[in-house]
């Protein structure tokens, strides 16, 4: 894989890749648990990085049992990586890369404030389609920009984030959006 920042136009088989591994992952949970595609490749539209983000939703006193589970299928714990409320995990099975789609995976507690912010930061960008031409457009400009300083990419769309951010919360307000529990909760206890 190449250490550039790649976006590319949305790909209309990003869906069947999040289904592939939430196929994979399944199956390896003992405990009540829904997944989620999360980041920008569920966003119907969006230009992205083509790297499913996948978002395991649990009851946080379990994550030890999904820490067991997923290394039973080859994946490797990696801690929050300086997120609190989101851990991480990477497949380190060298034929199991080979055969998933390019992704990153996390554990997050039902009730913590990353699973929301990136459920809402989803739901948000669905729903405004003015949203997602900007966020692609600056993402795109700062890919050509940064090239294979993904540190400098990162911190530099951070701004549009945020902005994104603040209008998703009044969002949440009228439309009386509650951290996505219509999506969820039913299988978390």
């Amino acid at each position: 894989m190449s250490d550039r920042v790649i976006i590319t136009p949305y790909n209309l088989a990003w869906p069947a890749w999040f289904a592939q591994i939430a196929a994979f992952v399944a199956p390896a949970l003992s405990v009540p648990y829904a997944i989620e595609h999360v980041g920008s490749t569920a966003v119907p539209g969006l230009a992205a990085k083509p790297i499913i983000d996948v978002d395991i939703v649990i009851a946080g006193h379990v994550m030890p049992q999904v820490f067991a589970g997923l290394s039973t299928i080859g994946y490797g714990h990696r801690g929050d990586l300086g997120i609190p409320g989101r851990e991480a995990f990477a497949l380190i099975d060298t034929e199991m890369k080979r055969m998933l789609p390019p992704h990153h995976l996390y554990a997050c507690p039902s009730d913590g404030a990353e699973l929301r912010k990136h459920l809402l930061f989803r739901d948000y960008l669905r729903t405004h389609p003015e949203a997602v031409m900007k966020y692609a457009a600056v993402k795109t400009q700062l890919a050509e920009q940064y090239g294979a300083d993904r540190d400098g990419y990162t911190q530099a769309k951070t701004p549009c984030i945020h902005e994104i951010m603040r209008k998703a919360d009044a969002w949440t307000l009228e439309m009386g959006w509650e951290t996505g529990a219509s999506i969820w909760r039913s299988s978390i206890p």
